[in-house]
């Protein structure tokens, strides 16, 4: 199973990666309980993009690949927005009183606690963000 999705980077557009998301998780019958959580996962990431990879005013392309063979589930997500590795940055402190703790940092964390792989590269001017998932 392969499926891609190209999305520009406005919130409107996190109905198409639902649906996308829909799809990917219908097609390899996966119970609701392991769909909902990589659709929390996904949601999180194309987000993030959509809201902090771009300057105000700019309009991109966001694209979302999911690849299985059944026993791996696969999702890159690429975009052209300025460079930021999430997986460099340190896990949310999840002890402390979230009222006292910096902004940001749990959705990346929820990610790496759900998902079996995650890595980041910068190929040129495109971060690439692979996600992997044994199912």
């Amino acid at each position: 199973m392969k499926r891609e999705l190209t999305i520009k980077n406005e919130e409107q557009e996190l109905a198409h990666v639902a649906e996308f998301m829909e799809g990917v998780c219908d097609e390899l019958e996966l119970d609701m309980h392991q769909a909902m959580k990589l659709q929390l996962v996904i949601e999180e990431m194309v987000t993030n993009v959509i809201f902090y990879a771009y300057p105000e005013g700019t309009s991109a392309d966001i694209t979302l690949t999911a690849e299985s063979d059944g026993k791996e589930l696969t999702f890159v997500l690429s975009d052209s927005g300025k460079p930021f590795d999430p997986t460099a940055k340190e896990d949310a402190d999840t002890e402390s009183n979230p009222m006292d703790r910096e902004q940001g940092g749990m959705g990346i964390l929820i990610v790496k606690n759900i998902m079996n792989e995650v890595s980041y590269q910068r190929l040129g001017d495109e971060n690439r963000l692979t996600m992997k998932k044994t199912l």
